[in-house]
């Protein structure tokens, strides 16, 4: 307006009309941005979180990116900081929680998807390379979630003997192999498939199956079981 101040965003309008597309729209109700817009307002009552929510989307890629990101990085970003970053990193632990309960409540093998969901939301994203076992008991429900350590696969990071001690103890009848590729490919690596099978070898001689080594990526996932290098 010529000679006038401009006008002020209508700020609390549209944090208003963000919560009824929210409650009455589907899942695609709000684009990326404006979940993260949405999470933002828990921990700023008042201003546009838009600038912020776009910023955070070029910063990490993707809403997955921004959700999983480290909370430093996060709180790094500008119209960020603790507080925010706070807001954000509660969504990935709920979702996290989430899965994790679909796996525990029924047998593993027999809830296959819900268990690549949970490692695919609990793994994808994670900048270092981790390595899990997960042990089952006789009627194949998970009874520990076990993370062996970061770094690369093979016996300097995963000994064979321990795995299946491991096993023993906690009174495990069989488990299955999981760790991430960074890089976000997860197609298997040499290493892979050798640690992977003198695991199994160790398992049969004390009577723990190797049901699987799955390997997760931003990408997918890959069974070693389903490519036959089981």
């Amino acid at each position: 307006m010529a000679g006038g101040k401009a006008p002020v965003p209508d700020a609390a309008g549209h944090r208003a009309r963000l919560r009824q597309r929210l409650l009455e729209g589907g899942a695609e109700a709000l684009a990326d941005y404006e979940v993260l817009e949405y999470l933002l307002f828990a921990a700023r009552s008042r201003g546009d979180t838009k600038p912020t929510a776009k910023a955070l989307l070029k910063r990490f890629g993707s809403l997955a990116g921004v959700l999983n990101a480290d909370p430093k990085a996060l709180a790094a970003v500008e119209g960020m900081g603790e507080v925010s970053a706070a807001a954000l990193r509660i969504v990935a632990v709920a979702a996290r929680r989430m899965a994790r309960s679909e796996v525990q409540q029924q047998p593993v093998l027999g809830s296959w998807q819900a268990l690549l969901d949970y490692l695919h939301i609990d793994m994808a994203h994670l900048t270092v390379e981790r390595v899990r076992v997960l042990y089952l008991n006789a009627q194949n429900r998970l009874i520990l979630d076990h993370h062996v350590g970061d770094g690369s696969v093979d016996e300097a990071a995963i000994h064979p003997r321990e795995v299946i001690r491991k096993a023993l103890d906690i009174g495990a009848t069989a488990l299955i192999l999981v760790h991430n590729h960074p890089s976000g490919c997860p197609q298997p690596s040499r290493a892979d498939v050798q640690i992977t099978n003198r695991i199994a070898e160790a398992g049969r001689l004390l009577g723990v199956t190797v049901h699987d080594h799955v390997i997760v990526g931003r990408e997918g996932h890959v069974s070693l079981k389903a490519k036959g290098l089981i």
